[in-house]
């Protein structure tokens, strides 16, 4: 999926909300937990009610992990299921891999070819090494972690580290002292354009086709100042709910002309009721997401 396409998606349904189907078997509805293959129904219809209100969703693969073979098998069939029925859906591997040659070459081909889908998030704390065999697949997406939502964030990710004289990079600095995160979204900008070549000279050709960046709700105070050095990326804003992140705020102080964000919320929307009701009270959370 292209970034015009996500944006076009963003304008028809007004919204920029993705839903994060972190299914949690002892969560779910008992009368679904009794069912085959209960957590692939449960998204089935966490899906079908909230398709009309999101432009993406994301799977946290630990959920599915967590339940071995079977939980591997919900995933790859909720991923075929939307890609059948929505495919103008945006969907994330909520992975946080981060490895390097061929480990990262292997992870890669399994949530790029063999599970298709259209993004999987990042760790870039080995180095760029982890990203680069994942930009090789046209029209998928990195996403890097940058400033993430969780409460220990800033015993690494705020450190203060130096950056500048970073090569020929238009994007280079000179040397001063930044956060980690920073450091993180900037080289992240410059190695990937030369990685893959891109001069500039085809304006449709940057580094926001190819990369967004995880920046936590909880941190909403950051998001005016990142977008100074990151107008242009989609930003991944988990922690609007559950977490305590304000959704007018995330959209105050992150968006750009293009929007730029896909705020996400899982358990304030699967998890909107236990009961009967659930898939109207998700729908009914997912719709309060409209800009």
């Amino acid at each position: 999926m292209t970034y015009d396409t996500l944006y076009e998606q963003i304008k028809i349904k007004k919204t920029c909300l993705c839903v994060g189907l972190d299914t949690d078997l002892s969560k779910i509805p008992v009368h679904i937990a009794a069912m085959p293959h209960p957590i692939f129904e449960f998204n089935r219809r966490i899906i079908e009610a909230t398709a009309p209100y999101c432009v993406a969703y994301k799977l946290n693969t630990a959920f599915y992990e967590a339940e071995g073979v079977e939980g591997w098998e919900d995933l790859e069939k909720t991923v075929k299921y939307i890609k059948e029925k929505y495919p103008e859906i945006f969907i994330i591997a909520d992975a946080k891999r981060g490895d390097i040659g061929n480990t990262a070459v292997q992870y890669a081909k399994a949530f790029f070819t063999k599970m298709d889908f259209d993004a999987v998030t990042l760790s870039p704390y080995m180095g760029f090494d982890t990203i680069k065999p994942f930009l090789k697949y046209k029209d998928k997406w990195v996403i890097i972690l940058a400033l993430t939502s969780n409460k220990s964030a800033d015993q690494f990710e705020t450190l203060q580290t130096i950056i500048g004289n970073a090569g020929s990079s238009a994007n280079a600095l000179a040397r001063h002292h930044v956060p980690l995160y920073e450091k993180v979204i900037r080289e992240s900008i410059n190695s990937t354009e030369e990685y893959l070549n891109i001069d500039g000279t085809d304006p449709l050709d940057t580094s926001m086709n190819h990369i967004m960046f995880v920046v936590g709700a909880t941190k909403q105070e950051k998001l005016s100042e990142i977008r100074k050095y990151c107008p242009n990326h989609f930003l991944l804003v988990p922690g609007v709910g559950a977490q305590g992140g304000s959704l007018d705020s995330v959209l105050k102080y992150g968006r750009n002309s293009k929007v730029g964000l896909l705020i996400n919320s899982s358990r304030g929307i699967i998890y909107a009721s236990t009961g009967k009701d659930f898939t109207e009270k998700a729908a009914e959370a997912a719709s309060k997401f409209r800009m």
